[in-house]
């Protein structure tokens, strides 16, 4: 194998020096994705083309990207001039450019000169005639060399900065403005983004403080070149103190406004701020039958002192389909297929039916269970699920969720087949919080290593969910707790009468402002009260391990045990995870992490079994729809025939 690649890498160097040393096409064409340098512009009979350099910068990168943000000798080197009269335009455009961008960036005593063709150009010295027959000359012949030549000077600091309240002239009261507010104080490089991160934050601050209409400005600032130093001022306006007034609903063409407005949980007169502006932006951008949301402030405000808000939305399209393909380590290859509706009725009633077909490839260790060589028709599973969404029940905060499932489970541990169908209705409180209660019903047969079991479930499920993170697949700041208690009467093999509860909480900690060193910590508690283990289906059972559990372990390989050594499930859980996400760059991180878990015989977890601990180390990579993780865990104090690692790979955090 090693011989074979060897011989083809070398049989297309030869392809490629033949196709070059004949002239096929030019040496430098050959440059995917400019991988060995940007390409120098093609020499041409009717344009002058021209090679530019920037020098003097001592290899200051944000110096470099300043200017070159700026120049238009930059960006139109690879569109080549008609003359030297038009090159000499470019120089002389770029002067002030550059040099408004060097002060930008603090630097208030550098110098700029462009060489054109030999000749260099000032701000105070423009171009002489015979530069412009000089560049014409090398028309066709050769690149015109250009040059920006740059001495940048000292970085100038401020010296004294004051933030002035406009209606009096004079510093505001700590109280009103606390000091670290402003995000800029003597000694700092006086650079102009510094300054309108400061003029944002300012705004910022009293916007949140019910000043719609606040307004930040700065006057002349002073430079003494001797001490090289920056004085600053800001005045702000804060403007009116003001509440939130009508909230008005706009670009509905088939969803229902009144639907639109359950989802808006600020009042008329409640304070207005950035935040309840956002907040009901996410509220309503959760109605799947809508694209878009902006949320529009009034201009004014109304009689009443309020700002008027107009919450305007774009819709979707009704009908989406979908599907995958993956492979599992655990459960094997599957196709999954999905069809919606998600303005059924006109009310953003939403219909979806799911497909899932898988193969299972692992062993099951049972008596009985199907692990035969070659394809078997028990080794497939799948699910088909229909689930029916009406939000705003009357147009109120209720919602009516009915879903309905026909399931084929196969695990190492157990073979499941069952009917599932739930009702239930949804209150919503606020975006954050909101609680759950239903009736649900099944019927199946459970198999494994205790034996087969047919039984009938009759449930009433009520659950509650509190979330005020602040992204839903990386969340840096708040904390998500859910909580169900369902309690069950049982038929067949059965127990009378059992209930199941599962509390988890998660919470999210910003060391720095910008967010990047996050701690999360996760938290997991499960009971079963009421039968006993053998009674219990195996799908309702506790198991801990795997990717959304305790890493490093295999998949449900954590809790009771029968006298063969084989995982039967447990009556409760406990489980805990901390992990470290640090930012390295803007699309890089790792994300050191420890979890813990253990699934008991008893009703709570007693310490009959001993805690399992697992350690790792992730990656992210960060994208606009979400971070791109992957996984390393190790067991810890790892034991006979548990695998020395695991590695798990998924969009979003782990928790």
């Amino acid at each position: 194998m090693a011989d074979g690649a060897r011989s083809s890498h070398i049989g297309f160097g030869l392809l490629v020096g033949s196709l070059l040393a004949a002239g096929s096409f030019p040496a430098h064409a050959f440059n995917p994705f400019g991988l060995f340098g940007e390409d120098k512009p093609a020499i041409s009979a009717t344009a002058v083309a021209y090679e530019l350099k920037v020098e003097g910068l001592g290899g200051d990168a944000a110096l470099l990207t300043a200017i070159r943000d700026v120049s238009i000798l930059y960006r139109l080197r690879q569109e080549a001039p008609q003359n030297g009269d038009e090159l000499v335009r470019r120089a002389e455009a770029d002067l002030p450019r550059i040099v408004d961008a060097l002060w930008g960036a603090g630097h208030y005593a550098a110098k700029v000169s462009i060489v054109v063709g030999g000749q260099a150009i000032t701000l105070d010295r423009p171009a002489a005639g015979p530069v412009r027959a000089t560049i014409d000359s090398l028309r066709g012949r050769a690149l015109v060399p250009v040059a920006i030549m740059v001495e940048p000077g000292p970085l100038y600091r401020f010296g004294r900065v004051a933030v002035l309240d406009q209606r009096s002239d004079l510093p505001f009261d700590p109280a009103v403005l606390p000091p670290r507010v402003v995000t800029v104080g003597p000694g700092d490089p006086a650079r102009t983004t510094d300054v309108l991160q400061a003029a944002a934050a300012l705004s910022d601050h009293f916007r949140d403080r019910s000043h719609p209409f606040v307004k930040v400005g700065r006057r002349v600032p002073v430079i003494d070149h001797p001490s090289r130093t920056v004085d600053l001022t800001l005045v702000v306006d804060p403007g009116a103190r003001a509440g939130i007034g009508g909230i008005g609903v706009s670009g509905t063409k088939q969803v229902d406004p009144a639907v639109i407005r359950s989802f808006i949980y600020a009042e008329s007169g409640d304070p207005y701020s950035r935040r309840a502006m956002a907040d009901i932006r996410r509220s309503v951008a959760r109605i799947e039958a809508l694209g878009g949301v902006r949320v529009r402030e009034g201009t004014a405000l109304d009689p009443r002192g309020g700002l008027p808000v107009d919450v305007e939305v774009t819709e979707r399209p009704l009908r989406v389909i979908g599907g995958s393909l993956r492979y599992s380590t655990v459960d094997g290859p599957a196709l999954k297929a999905y069809w919606a509706h998600r303005n059924l009725f006109g009310g953003a009633e939403r219909l979806r039916i799911d497909g899932d077909l898988f193969y299972f490839t692992g062993p099951q260790n049972w008596p009985g269970g199907s692990n035969r060589p070659g394809f078997n028709t028990d080794d497939i599973g799948g699910r088909l699920s229909a689930s029916f969404l009406k939000p705003a029940l009357w147009g109120t905060r209720n919602d009516l969720l009915v879903d309905g499932f026909i399931q084929r489970e196969l695990t190492e541990l157990y073979t499941t087949n069952l009917i599932n169908g739930t009702a239930a209705i949804r209150r919503r409180f606020t975006d954050s919080f909101n609680i759950r209660f239903g009736v649900e019903g099944e019927i199946g047969r459970s198999t494994d290593v205790l034996g087969r079991f047919d039984y009938g479930l009759l449930g009433l499920p009520v659950a509650a969910s509190y979330d005020s993170t602040d992204r839903p697949l990386d969340p840096t700041r708040g904390m998500r707790v859910t909580a169900s208690v369902t309690p069950y009467l049982g038929f067949g093999d059965a127990p009378d009468a059992f209930v199941i509860s599962r509390v988890q909480a998660s919470v999210y900690y910003a060391i720095d402002e910008a967010a990047r060193t996050i701690l999360a910590g996760r938290v997991a508690f499960g009971s079963i009260m009421g039968g006993t283990l053998g009674a219990i289906p195996a799908s309702r059972r506790f198991y801990a391990g795997g990717g959304g559990s305790v890493r490093g372990f295999e998949h449900k390989s954590l809790g009771p045990r029968n006298p063969a050594g084989t995982v039967i499930g447990g009556m409760s859980l406990f489980e805990a995870s901390v992990e470290a996400r640090v930012k390295l760059t803007d699309t890089l991180g790792i994300v050191p992490f420890f979890d813990m878990g253990q699934a008991y015989a008893g009703a709570f977890p007693d310490g009959s079994a001993p805690l399992r601990y697992a350690a790792g180390l992730g990656l992210r990579y960060y994208t606009a729809v979400g971070p791109i993780r992957f996984d390393v865990a190790v067991p810890l104090a790892r034991r006979r025939g548990e695998r020395p690692y695991a590695f798990y790979v998924s969009i979003g955090q782990a928790f």
